[in-house]
């Protein structure tokens, strides 16, 4: 990486395609500043082509570098840029965008802040990363290369995996625990009371969430998430789930492996939600409900009941008063039987 006064630092092409693969038609010393859009990289940026319908915007593109598929190589090579080929062009942006972080942004330093404030018994690895006015309580554990950046909470006996990063302002509830190479984004809470009162004499009795949070490793858990401690049992995330900003997930919930959700959404208490599902951007889920895996549910979906197959699933019912919210819904479920019968008898008496 080289840089020179008021530019910024650039990187080898070849060093790119070195790490990361591809088929490199092209210089190789071509230097790239950063990926760009196709609509706004320069000759010294670089850019991507995932989709043939995007070619126009390739042709007019005017990036220093490409990453296309094999069958926009010539189209991209007519441009005059490098071109770099691969299976997966947005496989590839996604790990170039890795990539080119690891080398230009700053990295935590090793150590804690002074104002930082370390409780009693914290085992607390070397390479860690404290930041300023951060509190890591008695009993916790932080592992090589975490980072608690400015103004986190750890609870007392949590558990930060390995390359785990918590951003900023990030509460993480005490006994909870996240495994290896995730990441918590600012304004996130892991671990706040889950919703539970019981009713007596028409007040609210709290009661008190003795379980914890378990979150597997590679979870990223987006900006002012809340995920709340189980009553009893944990809530667990698994491996690899992927939360948007602005999300729920109340006591008990358990999301399988690789579950992606997008912002907004929101999951009651005690649903189990299987592995490789999506949800779409405020889609909600009822408490109690199952959810097998490979279940894709529409942005503004409301999942009412569990879903045993896997599949694409869509829609929402008009809030009503419940004795005829439930009248309606029954009778909209058999509209295609009745519209299939009333064709039926239309053609019975057809002159």
């Amino acid at each position: 990486m080289t840089a020179t006064s008021g530019a910024l630092p650039t990187l080898r092409l070849a060093d790119i395609v070195g790490d990361l693969g591809g088929e490199l038609h092209g210089d190789g010393e071509c230097r790239i500043a950063r990926i760009a859009s196709l609509e706004t990289a320069g000759p010294g940026d670089l850019s991507f082509v995932a989709q043939a319908r995007l070619r126009p915007l390739l042709e007019r593109s005017q990036a220093g570098a490409l990453v296309v598929r094999e069958d926009l190589r010539e189209a991209a090579l007519a441009r005059g840029a490098a071109v770099i080929v691969t299976a997966d062009p947005y496989l590839y942006y996604a790990r170039l965008t890795r990539w080119f972080a690891a080398r230009l942004r700053p990295t935590a330093v090793p150590g804690v802040h002074p104002s930082a404030v370390i409780g009693r018994g914290v085992e607390l690895h070397p390479s860690a990363h404290v930041g300023a006015q951060a509190v890591v309580e008695e009993g916790a554990r932080i592992a090589a290369g975490a980072v608690i950046g400015p103004q986190c909470l750890v609870g007392a006996d949590a558990v930060v995996g390995e390359g785990t990063r918590l951003i900023a302002r990030v509460h993480f509830g005490a006994a909870c625990v996240i495994g290896a190479r995730g990441t918590l984004q600012p304004g996130a809470v892991v671990g706040s009371d889950g919703f539970g009162f019981a009713p007596h004499q028409g007040r609210w009795e709290k009661i008190e969430q003795l379980g914890s949070v378990v979150i597997g490793d590679d979870v990223d858990i987006g900006a002012n998430t809340c995920i709340d401690r189980g009553a009893l049992d944990d809530t667990v995330l698994a491996d690899g789930v992927k939360l948007d900003n602005l999300i729920q997930i109340a006591h008990n919930v358990r999301i399988g492996a690789h579950t992606a959700m997008a912002g907004c959404v929101g999951v009651a208490g005690s649903a189990r939600i299987g592995a490789h599902c999506t949800f779409g951007g405020a889609a909600m889920v009822l408490g109690h409900l199952e959810i097998v895996d490979h279940v894709h549910v529409s942005a503004g979906s409301f999942v009412m009941s569990s879903l045993t197959k896997p599949g694409q699933y869509s829609g929402v019912f008009p809030i009503d008063d419940n004795a005829s919210w439930e009248k309606n819904a029954a009778t909209l479920r058999q509209l295609h039987t009745l519209r299939s019968r009333l064709r039926a008898l239309e053609k019975k008496i057809e002159p």
